[in-house]
This record gives C-alpha cells, structure tokens and sequence, in this order.
C-alpha cells in the first residue's frame, strides 16, 4: 500500500509487510511548537548539565522498560525482520552513554591560568531550539543519536520523524514526558514534506539537524545559504563503492558484499550500491554473491522461517527500483539477477544485481533498495576511479587488496567513510559520522555531533579589573588618576 496523508489534517502509518493501518493523528501546528520551545528553552538551558544528562538516561531506561513491545513496534512500522529490530533497538538504548562521553571530549570546559594576564577560559553555550528531521530508516537510533546530542547541550527540540514512522517517534517523546522532561522541551511534530519544510524555515528556529534524501537536503542548503546565524547539519544519501581486489576469499568477499549491498534491505544511507571488481575475479565473487541472493528469504517482521530482509518502505518505493532495473537494461546493462516482487500489492522486493559496465554513461544516483550495480575494472588505478565517479562521498570500502593497496585506496576515496575488509553498513557507534559532497556539508554526526549542538565561547578572565593605557596619549596631569 502506497504511503499517504489521509486528509490535510492527518497523517497515517501503515505497516509496509502488512498494508493495515498502523498510527494515525492530525498533523502539528508549527507556530504553536516553535512557540513552546522557545519559552521553554531558557530553564533548560540553565539546568546543570548533570540535570540534562540525568532526564536522557531517564528516557533511556523508559524505552528499555518497554522491551519487546517497543521492538515489536518498530518491526511493525519499519517491515524490519524482528532480529534487525531487536539490534537496533539495543543500539539505541546504548547510545546515550556514548554521547555522553562524546559530549565531556568535545565540549569539555577548560581553564588556562595565564599568570599576571589572569584566566582563559572556553566553555559552550546552546544554540537555542533545534529541529531534528530524520528518515524512515533507523527511526528509533537516527533520531536519538541527534536528539541525545542536542538536550544534554541545553538545547530544546522538535523532533518530526518521517511521517511512516511517526509510531516509533512519538514513543521516544511519550518515554521522555513519563521522565519528567519539562513541558517544551521534546516535542513531537507529525507530518509530511510539508510540515518539515514549515518547521526547517521557520524564524523562531536556531538550527536544523537533517537526515535524509540529498534533494531535501540541497533545498534546505539553499534556503540557509543567507542565513549565518542559523545552525544546519546534513546527513544525507550516497552511491557508495564496494570495490573487491585480490583475495582467494572468495566466500568471505561474497558474504560481505551481501551485507553491504541487502542487509536492512538496502534502506541505509551506508548500503553499497555500487560493486567494482577486478575482471578476473567477477565471475567466481557474482556466481557467490548471486547464490546468497537466490537463498535469501524475504518476508515479514515475524515470519518463520526468519527472514533476511524485510520489504521497503511503500509501494512507490519498490516500484521505483523495479523500474529503475528496467531502465538500467534498456541502456545496456547486462542483468545477473532479476529483482522480484513475491506480493502484487505489497512493496516485498527481493535483490537484484545488474552488470553495468557496458552502460556508456552510469547514473550517479542512489537507487535506495536492495539494487546492486557491478562495474569491472582491469587494474587498480581503474578501480579507485570509478569508485569516485560519484557526485557523493558517504562511504567507500575495500575488500581483499593489500596493504599498499589499502593505503591507496584511502588516500585518493572521496568519502567520509573508509573501510577495509568490513561491509559498508558496519556500525561505528563511537565514531564520527559523515561525508562529502553531496552526502553532507562537513558538519559530520555520530561521536561528533555535540560540535554542532553547542557552539564555543572563549573568556579572557580576571577577578578584579586592570589595565594599562600605553602610547598615544598626550601627557597631561588628570585628576584621579
């Protein structure tokens, strides 16, 4: 069933592997949220940040307290398979721990005792009412990776989820409110594009933490791009590499492109989409990789046998990679496996790989799904080349190589994330996250995303005045003085 409001005032969630109606709720007024933020941001603000750290363990124990009703729910609304879920929902319990060390490295106060010259002292303020706009994937770990980040600076928050996953969103916000966090200060807004493109432009707000679509994210560049006062971070897409060089591994080169392109069904900015190989080797890795693909199962949260990967977000989504593979054909692509839909009216997408090294041009596009392109190559050189054939720079990874080769490979990779014999997708938790190009704006997440929730003021610092007027003054006897 295809994803959509059911009127102006309303938004639904449907369950991708079922069609039934999930969530259902009116959408926000803006004006009124930005509103409450603001009045409620001061009192936040000068809370001790023990007090700040304190409500986001809070929040955390609440969301652990749910246990397996939470996981269920985020297999619901995400089509996840209930293993994916249960990982995802540990990962984001952790989390709050590892953004609070982050938080004390990288916004640590610090003193320097400069003698006659007194005290130099950086500390770190709050911006003031942040926005945080996050995807469908990941709808429980994006979100609190950025809302975390941003309450413990002093922040206060309105939070829009994608509005198929709003579920998940309002259960972190309800969790927070059972906490104790103060009216205001963590509010839930439901809605659509319009209502994020409302919320991302509206004058009461600070600054905007997005993660998503890189055209949602160009527009929101260039509606800041006059705008210095305003804070804006982009997490967005990429067409990332996966390039396999020498190895007799074959097995264990397969089973890592398999991860990287189909784990979490392809629905991670950090999915490989693109898979560059050395000529010699193609054929042995994509009769591997090809047979991974024919055993994987693909079914619903909790179908037995449990399955591998569940489907995509909506209908408009599976049937926009299905289309895709087609077009890829028609311009000569050579495909290796046909993707499938198992249910007409589900967005159920097995994988598909295609061959597009006859392709006279290939499109620099994300194909957000379960699609892998192959491009072989005849040497090395080649082979880092056309992994930057991309107008994105989220992730590129190596498998097989040597040393040397890695070294290269990392040199001359226009991205943020560079991996050696580990699949794209691999979780870095305690890691700085982002890219380049058209997959961010350098202001990178993950373990460094409190440098863009609180900005640093220096103090030159005396405890009683002093000072001494030199040169360029006429000598006259002034009284007083």
């Amino acid at each position: 069933m295809i994803h959509t409001s059911v009127s102006p005032a309303q938004i639904t969630s449907l369950e991708p592997a079922t069609g039934e109606v999930l969530w259902q709720g009116a959408v926000s007024d803006i004006d009124s949220s930005v509103e409450r933020a603001r009045l409620a941001w001061p009192r936040w603000a000068m809370l001790p940040q023990s007090d700040r750290v304190e409500f986001c363990r809070r929040l955390t124990r609440d969301l652990r307290r749910m246990g397996e009703d939470l996981v269920h729910l985020l297999a619901r609304e995400t089509g996840m398979p209930l293993w994916e879920a249960h990982a995802e929902t540990d990962a984001a319990i952790a989390r709050v721990e590892i953004v609070v060390r982050a938080h004390a490295e990288r916004c640590a106060q610090r003193k320097l005792d400069n003698g006659r010259n007194g005290m130099m002292a950086t500390r770190h303020k709050p911006h003031g009412v942040l926005g945080v706009i996050s995807p469908f994937a990941q709808p429980l770990l994006t979100p609190l990776t950025q809302i975390f980040p941003a309450l413990i600076a002093g922040n206060t928050v309105l939070f829009k989820p994608s509005d198929k996953a709003v579920a998940v969103g309002e259960a972190i916000v309800q969790a927070a409110a059972r906490m104790g966090v103060p009216d205001g200060v963590l509010q839930l807004v439901v809605g659509g594009a319009e209502q994020g493109q409302a919320l991302a432009l509206h004058e009461g707000l600070d600054g905007l933490l997005f993660a998503g679509s890189a055209s949602v994210g160009l527009g929101f560049a260039r509606a800041y791009a006059n705008r210095p006062d305003r804070l804006l971070r982009l997490e967005l897409g990429g067409n990332n590499p996966l390039v396999v060089w020498d190895t007799p591994m074959i097995a264990d080169a397969a089973a890592l492109v398999v991860q990287s392109a189909f784990q979490h069904g392809g629905q991670r900015n950090t999915s490989a989409r693109r898979l560059i190989v050395k000529e010699e080797m193609a054929e042995p890795l994509l009769t591997a990789v090809k047979h991974w693909a024919d055993l994987m199962i693909c079914g619903a949260p909790f179908d037995d046998p449990v399955p591998y990967m569940g489907p995509l977000s909506d209908m408009a989504a599976a049937d926009g990679l299905t289309q895709s593979f087609i077009w890829l054909m028609s311009n000569g692509a050579r495909p290796i496996r046909h993707p499938t839909r198992p249910h007409a009216n589900l967005p159920f997408l097995t994988p598909g790989i295609i061959d597009v090294t006859p392709m006279a041009q290939r499109p620099d596009v994300e194909l957000f799904g379960p699609l892998l392109q192959v491009v072989r190559v005849r040497d090395f050189d080649e082979a880092v080349a056309v992994a930057n054939e991309t107008q994105y720079g989220l992730c590129a990874a190596l498998v097989g190589g040597t040393p040397e080769h890695y070294s290269q490979f990392w040199a001359q990779s226009r991205a943020g994330l560079v991996h050696w014999n580990r699949p794209t997708t691999v979780d870095l938790p305690a890691a700085p996250m982002g890219g380049v190009g058209l997959s961010g704006n350098l202001r990178p997440g993950g373990a460094y995303a409190s440098d863009s929730c609180a900005f640093p003021v220096t103090s030159a610092e005396v405890e009683q005045p002093r000072a001494v007027l030199g040169a360029g003054f006429m000598m006259e006897e002034v009284e007083g003085i």
